[in-house]
């Protein structure tokens, strides 16, 4: 017997669902304001004496660089490698080197900049904010290693897992939407110049068309970046918020027996369901159960690791709100998290099965810039966010110019004049 709903019907009862939401959970608020009132005031106090201090410079530094021309700069540079790798523009590179050092949702606001400016366009902006919307290094090595698991070797196999599969998914989502318009690159005009040139005239083209005095520049930034900030404060308190009641009316328990016919078909201790069901919603309380589950050590690496390349409900709605004045559609997003938690996983488990040997020697020197301690400050965070953009954005210019001179081009000419 088949049942015919009428479509109107169907949306009429979808519409709904988010208002019942809202409502169970304002009751659930005053029900538990104790509990509830605490979880604001931690939101708060993470926000304040971690978030806004770490990212504020990164915020204003990244806008600045925009107004400034440098992102056209990049984007004229490393168009050849971003383009075939990743489908997406070379002003991409920009915001893949800033994601990957600052973390969350510094890549995500980033992209809709360049939606914004168009530098790119709405499905190469969701191509892009998939893989550069990641988690910052300090937090894999110093908070989730060394701070809840007091090992600090697991923080290069977590990070290494991270990067490796955030890659892989921005080779994969390349293939996404691969017949939609592409953004035209400055490289296919003036042929004669060299690439060098090139880069500089259209830095030189983005400053004019800018043309705010710098100090109106920077104080555009401020406020920019501090009204972003304010809205990441917002969810933070939200989601902590509901985690905490979550936690209270026994929510979690209810959901533990679908986690665990899950964890059964990936062979993962049914202990940590708890943890996947809070990493689904919040990051940091994933991860810290995650590491003090009753499993085995491999299994709750694994699932930290994927908790973190999943990032929660609270990173993505950040994220869309973010987005929320653009074209970009966020489910391509949410779907690319799912990917990038299951390629992390699997990296991890790979990494972990390595001998004893090998395993010791993945603490490598190449994030040995990350402070072997459990405290996390703000001015720490900062510091190895700022080494690891630079690493990475010379690594991206020393492979984009590797390209050209693989390809025959010039980087410098130099033109003589007859008289």
């Amino acid at each position: 017997m088949k049942l015919n709903i009428p479509k109107n019907r169907v949306v009429k009862i979808s519409q709904m669902i988010l208002p019942a939401i809202a409502v169970i959970i304002t009751i659930a608020i005053i029900r538990f304001p104790e509990q509830a009132f605490q979880a604001a005031f931690e939101g708060l106090d993470v926000w304040f004496n971690i978030v806004l201090p770490a990212l504020l410079p990164f915020f204003i530094g990244s806008q600045l660089l925009m107004g400034l021309g440098v992102v056209h700069f990049m984007g004229v540079l490393l168009e050849p490698f971003m383009r075939p790798l990743f489908n997406v523009p070379g002003a991409g590179s920009f915001v893949m080197a800033m994601g990957l050092a600052s973390g969350y949702p510094l890549g995500a606001m980033l992209t809709a900049k360049l939606v914004k400016t168009r530098l790119c366009n709405a499905r190469e902006a969701e191509r892009l904010v998939s893989f550069s919307n990641t988690a910052d290094p300090l937090f894999m090595v110093g908070a989730v290693a060394v701070g809840m698991f007091k090992d600090v070797r697991l923080g290069s196999i977590i990070a290494i897992s991270h990067y490796i599969s955030a890659i892989l998914v921005g080779i994969i989502m390349r293939f996404y939407a691969r017949k939609s318009e592409i953004t035209p690159s400055i490289t296919s005009t003036r042929s004669n110049e060299s690439i060098m040139l090139k880069a500089t005239r259209e830095l030189l083209r983005a400053r004019r068309e800018d043309a705010r005095p710098f100090g109106q520049l920077l104080g555009d930034c401020v406020k920019e970046s501090i009204n972003s900030l304010l809205l990441i404060l917002g969810f933070i308190i939200l989601f902590s918020v509901i985690i905490r009641i979550i936690a209270v009316t026994g929510f979690v328990d209810m959901l533990v027996p679908l986690v665990n016919i899950i964890l059964k078909i990936f062979g993962l201790d049914e202990s940590l369901s708890a943890a996947i069901i809070s990493g689904i919603f919040e990051i940091t309380l994933g991860t810290k159960l995650a590491s003090a589950a009753d499993a085995p050590l491999i299994d709750r690496v694994v699932v930290a690791s994927a908790i973190i390349a999943w990032s929660g409900l609270s990173v993505h709605f950040q994220v869309i709100s973010m987005l929320s004045e653009t074209d970009v559609k966020a489910l391509p997003y949410i779907m690319a998290r799912a990917l990038h938690a299951l390629l992390a996983g699997m990296v991890t488990y790979l990494l972990m099965t390595v001998p004893v040997e090998g395993f010791a020697s993945l603490s490598m020197p190449v994030f040995a810039i990350a402070p072997q301690k459990t405290s996390e400050s703000w001015l720490s965070i900062f510091a190895v966010s700022s080494q690891v953009f630079m690493f990475l954005f010379s690594l991206l210019i020393l492979l984009s110019i590797i390209l050209y001179l693989l390809k025959g081009f010039e980087i410098i000419t130099f033109k003589v004049i007859k008289k």
